[in-house]
């Protein structure tokens, strides 16, 4: 817990962040993540906050609500229900079972990753913490094949073994690094 909550609130900081200068003229541009557009990311990161932040009080596996324009304040609640000790407790049942430190650290990938989705589409700047995305790429080389079984990650994209981190991260859960809208 004390090396992942602060990973994971630089993440959520910087990803609200991206989300609160998104402008209404936005909302229906394309992103990276093929099944989105920016409104949909967003409400997708909605749902994301509220389904971590039940998780992490052991609670069930929420349905996804439609947009409500409210990430910042859900993702401050998810970071509240995680920073309690017992959050970190034993698997979730909500999620087959997976140990909770597994759905921390899937929560960071999704934050680090979707910021960069929302950054590009948006044409924001977007520099994700080094130490969220070393953890990140750890973590998805470990899980990518049960990842794209779940379809949380597409078919991996080819990148150079001397890329950047992050462009590694991007391409191991099926991003094009030089995505552009």
């Amino acid at each position: 817990m004390e090396d992942m909550m602060p990973l994971m609130t630089r993440a959520t900081e910087r990803t609200a962040g991206l989300v609160r200068a998104v402008r209404q003229e936005q909302l229906g541009l394309s992103t990276p993540c093929e099944k989105f557009d920016v409104k949909d990311l967003i409400n997708h990161l909605e749902w994301v906050a509220e389904m971590f932040e039940s998780l992490g009080r052991q609670g069930p596996r929420p349905e996804q609500g439609p947009y409500a324009g409210d990430f910042p304040e859900r993702a401050e609640r998810t970071l509240a229900a995680w920073s309690r000790p017992e959050a970190w407790e034993g698997a979730s049942p909500a999620m087959g079972g997976l140990p909770m430190g597994v759905l921390a650290h899937m929560y960071l990938v999704d934050l680090v990753v979707h910021g960069w989705d929302l950054a590009r589409a948006t044409g924001q700047d977007y520099e994700p913490d080094p130490d969220a995305v070393s953890r990140a790429l750890h973590f998805t080389d470990r899980m990518a094949e049960m990842g794209r079984q779940r379809g949380a990650f597409g078919a991996a994209v080819a990148v150079a073994g001397h890329a950047p981190p992050f462009d590694r991260l991007l391409g191991v859960i099926g991003r094009d690094p030089a995505w552009t809208p």
